[in-house]
């Protein structure tokens, strides 16, 4: 397998396929635009030399602001060239979040398209450099080969760090992963081989730059010579006239696309006719999803595919076969995940440490990350052993290629596949973003007249809801969602508030989150601590579906 780093995949086609188009996208002037490799390639070049001209040298870690536009793609190619560390940030996030991931990653310099407030550095040691470039304002591509010459020598390595990008930590405080070359490459190889990706191929992009399946779009694409279509946001409500409209041969999302396009009525059967793969990540994906894609686009192979950030985007894979009458039964309705890459190692351990057939995923090899940013996150997230027995990692000796990763997720082996059963802690998907409740509940705890706050995530069919519950003075629902979208992302934002007069207690003294979950799914006096207690203010209580699995 050959190891090349994110840039050198992009260069590599831009010499094979000058011409082929790269880019398909609609501008900050709303003018389509198609821009084949050798013009994408020349805009990274000149925007590269603009960021060392600003900068007054080369950073290092190079922020992204930005989305959908010239300047996110052109900037994430010019920091890869410049050797830089890209960490995108999401125009949709608070600026206050913004601000604190731009400390944390130590970014130096700041690009943005000006579509989105600037990060919030109060408090924080901010960016040196900010350069804020909408599309109308990025450098012409140039085609003087003295550009190029200006650039400092490319001397980026495989060992190197590509991007770090951010995930919920259970403190309230974010975690950063990084994720060198040496993990993207075998990942990018392995995915343009299976879905016969190459040039003619029209890929959809559906994923945020902050989401790690982002790097698919991109890197698959631009490393087989393919075309990213680039869609407006309104589009992805409209998937079938989306794919219909842009002659996509390729689709990947998360699962609950097809969901919300059903319930809207946007998800017509049998006019699609050009896709060729639909691959989804980042919630289970169910059968009743499945089906109703596959009478979208009957034609199109649907593959569903699991991994954390820390694996590299996805680390297993399964595909449906065509005939429905074939698909396996399993125990939760989801479409199996597995098995894990055939160049991974991997391990579901029980709760004795031991090799079994349901437990925890553990994942090892090329794809594996080195550790998080704080090394203070490694503690207890990996393992080393065998089947046999395992010990898990304390922190105290070096991290090494024999460690596994322990994803946190439960597996079980049904019928020679991978189900998965659902997180072994607080962590859930909500909307393909993974999310740890705990940082919704830190946020919760700095409002002034707020004690004590739990969150609870919930599952209603395919859609998982987080409820919260909270002591303190009684506060309506607008003003807390308003108050919170300050501070975290919205997709972060609980559905449901219920105040309580205090919080129930298990016989250790510690609140009993069962005991709230009760109360919701079986709302009985002799149960429900709402009895001593009240609801938010302009809020009536919703029917209560079961726990959520989370993936």
């Amino acid at each position: 397998m050959t190891d090349r780093t994110l840039y050198e995949w992009f260069a590599r086609t831009v010499e094979a396929h000058p011409h082929a188009p790269a880019l398909e996208l609609r501008d900050s002037e709303q003018r389509d635009r198609v821009i084949d490799y050798r013009e994408l390639h020349r805009r990274a070049e000149a925007l590269a030399h603009r960021l060392v001209a600003e900068h007054g040298g080369v950073p290092r870690r190079i922020g992204l602001l930005a989305s959908r536009s010239l300047t996110a793609f052109t900037g994430y190619l010019a920091a890869l060239r410049l050797g830089a560390v890209v960490t995108p940030l999401n125009p949709e996030y608070p600026a206050a979040r913004n601000g604190a991931v731009c400390e944390l990653a130590g970014i130096d310099l700041l690009l943005s398209d000006g579509l989105a407030a600037l990060p919030d550095t109060a408090g924080h040691d901010g960016p040196a450099t900010v350069l804020v470039l909408p599309d109308t304002r990025l450098p012409a591509p140039e085609p003087d080969p003295a550009t190029a010459a200006l650039l400092p020598a490319y001397t980026t390595t495989i060992d190197d760090t590509a991007y770090v990008l951010f995930t919920s930590g259970s403190t309230g405080r974010p975690k950063g992963v990084p994720i060198r070359h040496r993990n993207l490459s075998p990942y990018i190889a392995h995915n343009i081989a299976r879905y016969e990706l190459g040039p003619g191929c029209r890929t959809s992009h559906t994923f945020d730059l902050t989401f790690d399946p982002s790097v698919f779009d991109l890197f698959v694409t631009w490393g087989s010579g393919a075309t990213l279509v680039v869609p407006q946001r309104s589009e992805l409500l409209h998937p079938v006239e989306y794919v219909r409209k842009q002659r996509l041969t390729h689709w990947f999302s998360v699962p609950s696309v097809v969901s919300v396009s059903k319930a809207l009525g946007n998800l017509p059967t049998g006019l699609v006719d050009t896709l060729r793969h639909s691959v989804f990540i980042g919630e289970p994906l169910t059968y009743a999803q499945a089906a109703a894609w596959r009478d979208a686009a009957p034609g199109s192979v649907i593959e569903n595919v699991y991994g954390p950030t820390e694996l590299t985007v996805a680390c297993t894979e399964y595909r449906l076969p065509a005939d429905p009458i074939d698909w396996p039964r399993t125990s939760n309705d989801t479409v199996p995940i597995g098995p894990v890459y055939p160049f991974l190692d991997t391990l579901v351990v029980g709760e004795d440490g031991r090799a079994a057939a349901e437990g925890e995923l553990c994942v090892r090899g090329s794809q594996r990350f080195d550790g998080y940013l704080d090394p203070g996150d490694d503690h207890g997230r990996f393992l080393a052993g065998d089947g046999s027995g395992t010990t898990v990692h304390d922190g105290s000796a070096p991290l090494t290629a024999g460690h596994y990763y322990r994803t946190g997720d439960r597996v079980r082996h049904e019928d020679g596949h991978l189900v998965h059963l659902g997180r072994l802690d607080n962590q859930v998907k909500v909307r393909g973003y993974r999310i740890e409740l705990g940082e919704i509940e830190a946020a919760f705890r700095r409002h002034e007249e707020l004690d004590e706050a739990v969150v609870l995530a919930l599952r209603s069919d395919a859609d998982v809801e987080l409820v919260s519950f909270y002591t303190g003075r009684a506060q309506t629902t607008p003003v807390l969602r308003r108050w919170l979208r300050e501070r975290i992302p919205s997709h972060m934002v609980p559905r449901r508030f219920l105040h309580l007069e205090r919080m129930p207690l298990n016989p250790n003294g510690k609140i009993d989150r069962p005991a709230l979950l009760r109360t919701l799914v079986d709302p009985t006096p002799a149960t429900d601590p709402r009895a001593a207690a009240t609801a938010a203010p302009g809020h009536a209580p919703d029917p209560a579906p079961a726990l959520a699995a989370g993936n």
